[in-house]
């Protein structure tokens, strides 16, 4: 929980406690951070974060493995491409066994983002300096070193001023014969310099990119924005229109999804008007030849007919009843597939409503009423659209027209529809698509996807969709389709081409199966392939062993009969047929389709008003009560993020980051503890490596990677970014004796 202070006693009270509270009073460590924020003129818009050092043998409470846990802790901040590096080292101290500098190394190699400090000049030897270090002469780094000094432990005792501190730090630079030289450079206030010129090229390299994706966002949800910004709860006439304004957009897209040209294309798979076309052209036809074609079965339900017609006599004539017979029994079958069609079509209707009343998910009950009124009108229009396709196919065995122009029995008529049914062909394409070749074997290759070209008079396949390099071409004479039952193990679709001639379909085998990820897919191309002439196998089942087969002598003269009979009853089915595939999507679509539409258009809203209370049906959900709420306040943030960032000035000049150095020191670093040069000792209050993450979270815009660059002159003082100030934020651990 925050809490405000006013005095820097308190709060360095209050981090003592909280310490203790976290990690216990005997030197004990937690990577939860203290975060603290300081809001002052006076103060750079930085979150400092401060690492503690590493410590290399546990005491207290610390665990055996204190010193991995602190390394840890460590590159958890450190790694973070937006943080700058603070690599302290004391000046008393080999700098070769800087675990600072060898950390930082390990995440930035190229030392963009390290800056060296070196603390305690004020503590050396007499007789020796760290000139050679601040000249970046011994172990230079890119950024090179900044020297400070701060406050020993009894100035911070007896309270000595900060100002005071720095201006003594001034003088200790510029009277020293060995950084007075370099005192420009050196000291706290030229560190907080040289942090403000990377915040400033960080900001200055991030604000064009972020301006443009804020810019983006608001965009994206302005037109959205646009109708909450118009929400009156209080105004009386708002759910009227809204609910007149819902059964519209209904409406609307209802309509789009059935004629097309809707403003949400389904680009996954096919739905609404094109799922219905589908099914009237590919699917309806299918299932009309599906049940047709059975030779066998259909020359022996002719033979019975012919026998049972003569009855005791031995006709001498081929009888007419026992063409009208077998016609009519085929016409009969024709209700299956005509009223499967209908069935589609209804569901796929009601897909359709399911997906436009997504659009009413603001208000849950409208969009429950809105579905169950128009699904059972469509339920509804069902019934009557199946008793008018039952009517259909009764008329057509009502009578039977041997009389038309396209029977047979016109020979002139039906040899010039063959001519032109013929020329129209050609040798088309009819379908291209992926098809996986199943049964071959491992040995062989395996089964293999290929890319298959179906034409009229052939199915080729290529290695791939470019139709380079063909694989194999299959002419589709004498070829049918055969089911292929899906194996427990595969999650493929299967359908089988073979000859019926018994010849080998491709190479040494007899089938050439073919696989699909969906049996939807499986019936499309068993359509195409409809189209190309291949047709469903149709082979009886019956076992010839029953005798059934024999159960009527086929002599010569019953032959030619039921070969008269035949080619009558393809030739008026054929009629039938082309009349049924006309009819049948024009009864649905007028009945079912069409009647949908106006009942959506014209008498949808009085049912929604007799069905319910207006202010039931227009109770807004918790969720979008939330959403708009969470719009508005996004939308808000943007617009003054936006002119916050417009009264920042990038018009800045920038310097180039300094070129690389010789770095290879580190790799033959080791430690080398001499009597006045004694091993880095861990310093309880500052961390080897402090990282500073820029900007801060109060600096006017989220947190973005840094990518350090030139650096241009920029105010220095956290109101420089529209925003106070904020440090530190650093890891929990063991209270310290605060540091020189």
């Amino acid at each position: 929980q925050w809490r405000k202070f006013t005095d820097f006693d308190e709060v360095r009270q209050e981090i003592e406690v909280e310490t203790d509270r976290i990690t216990g009073v005997n030197k004990g460590i937690s990577s939860i951070p203290i975060n603290l924020r300081i809001y002052s003129p006076h103060v750079l818009s930085l979150t400092l974060i401060d690492l503690p050092g590493i410590t290399k043998v546990p005491v207290g409470d610390q665990p055996p493995d204190i010193e991995q846990q602190i390394r840890d802790m460590i590159m958890q901040f450190i790694s973070r491409e937006n943080c700058l590096i603070l690599a302290v080292t004391p000046a008393n101290t080999d700098l070769a066994n800087s675990d600072a500098l060898k950390l930082a190394k390990e995440v930035d190699p190229q030392g963009l983002r390290t800056i060296g400090v070196i603390t305690k000049l004020d503590l050396m030897d007499e007789g020796t300096d760290a000139r050679e270090i601040l000249e970046n002469k011994l172990l230079p780094l890119r950024r090179g070193y900044i020297g400070v000094v701060n406050r020993s432990q009894k100035d911070i005792d007896g309270k000595k001023d900060i100002k005071a501190a720095l201006l003594a730090e001034r003088k200790f630079f510029l009277s020293h014969p060995a950084y007075r030289h370099m005192a420009d450079r050196m000291g706290t206030p030229y560190l907080q310099k040289v942090l403000n010129q990377q915040l400033t090229n960080h900001i200055r390299d991030t604000l064009p990119a972020f301006r443009s994706k804020l810019q983006s966002q608001l965009l994206s949800i302005e037109h959205e924005v646009e109708v909450y910004k118009n929400f009156r709860p209080e105004d009386p006439t708002r759910k009227t229109k809204a609910l007149l304004q819902m059964v519209q957009q209904f409406s609307v897209d209802f309509e789009k999804r059935i004629e097309g040209s809707g403003d949400q294309v389904d680009t996954l798979e096919l739905s609404g008007g094109a799922k219905i076309n589908r099914i009237f052209h590919e699917r309806f036809p299918f299932e009309l030849v599906k049940m047709e074609f059975n030779e066998k079965e259909l020359r022996r339900e002719i033979s019975y007919a012919i026998k049972n017609i003569h009855g005791i006599r031995t006709g001498l004539f081929t009888p007419d009843m026992a063409f009208e017979a077998i016609v009519k029994k085929q016409i009969v079958k024709l209700k299956g597939p005509c009223l499967k069609s209908v069935d589609l079509v209804m569901q796929e209707l009601i897909n359709t409503v399911k997906k436009c009343t997504k659009k009413l998910a603001t208000y849950p009950r409208l969009c429950e009423e809105t579905e169950r009124i128009v699904a059972g009108y469509i339920r509804e229009r069902e019934e009557k659209t199946k008793d008018q396709v039952l009517l259909l196919i009764d008329i057509q065995v009502s009578y039977i027209n041997t009389n038309h122009e396209d029977f047979i029995g016109f020979a002139n008529a039906q040899q010039r529809s063959s001519q032109v049914n013929k020329s129209a062909v050609g040798n088309q394409v009819i379908r291209k698509g992926w098809l996986t070749i199943n049964n071959i074997g491992i040995m062989k290759g395996g089964s293999k996807e290929y890319w298959f070209v179906l034409t009229a008079e052939s199915l080729s396949w290529y290695k791939d969709d470019e139709e380079k390099e063909k694989k194999y071409m299959l002419p589709l004479d004498n070829l049918k389709v055969r089911d292929v039952e899906k194996s427990f193990m595969s999650s493929k679709h299967i359908f089988a081409l073979f000859n019926t001639e018994q010849r080998n379909v491709y190479k040494d085998y007899r089938f050439l199966e073919l696989a699909c990820d969906s049996q939807e897919e499986v019936d499309s191309w068993k359509a195409s392939l409809l189209r190309a002439g291949v047709y469903p196998d149709k082979s009886s089942t019956e076992n010839d062993e029953n005798g059934q087969a024999d159960n009527f002598s086929m002599d010569p003269q019953l032959e030619r009969q039921v070969e008269t009979i035949r080619n009558l009853v393809d030739s008026y089915m054929s009629i039938i047929n082309k009349c049924i595939r006309d009819l049948i999507p024009k009864t649905i679509m007028h009945l079912m389709i069409n009647n949908v539409k106006e009942f959506i258009n014209a008498e949808l809203l009085a049912h929604l008003y007799s069905s319910e209370d207006q202010n039931t049906l227009m109770e807004e959900s918790a969720e979008q009560a939330q959403r708009r709420d969470e719009m508005l306040r996004m939308y808000q943030a943007l617009k003054e993020a936006l002119a916050i960032i417009g009264d920042i000035s990038t018009s800045t000049v920038s310097t180039p980051a300094p070129p690389p150095v010789d770095d290879s020191w580190l790799q033959q670093a080791r430690r080398r503890p001499t009597l006045n040069n004694p091993p880095t000792r861990p310093l309880s209050g500052r961390g080897p490596a402090p990282a500073i993450p820029s900007p801060g979270p109060q600096s006017g815009a989220p947190p973005v990677p840094f990518r350090p660059g030139p650096l241009p002159p920029f105010p220095s003082g956290g109101e420089a970014l529209g925003g106070p100030p904020q440090v530190p934020s650093r890891p929990t651990r063991a209270p310290p004796s605060v540091p020189r």
